[in-house]
């Protein structure tokens, strides 16, 4: 039974990451004036994507404007263009 609710807040805990990550890519996109498929290759070229994998709970936290100017300044340090 404890195995049983370990997988649901596990669940729980995916599905909040995977809505966070695609809401903060959108909203990155809308910033930043570029579709989502293209926000996304961009992230993805220049660390964001990982950045925002592996903080997305801090980032979540944060108001979603600050966390997207974190995100560009990642790929802004790691060769992203202004």
């Amino acid at each position: 039974m404890e195995a049983l609710q370990q997988k649901r807040e596990l669940d729980r805990e995916m599905q909040n990451k995977v809505s966070f990550m695609a809401f903060i890519i959108n909203e990155f996109a809308r910033t930043y004036k570029m579709n989502s498929q293209n926000a996304y290759l961009y992230l993805k070229k220049y660390g964001g994507f990982d950045f925002l994998n592996e903080c997305w709970w801090a980032l979540h936290t944060d108001n979603p404007m600050w966390a997207v100017r974190d995100i560009y300044l990642v790929c802004y340090n790691n060769g992203g263009m202004k």
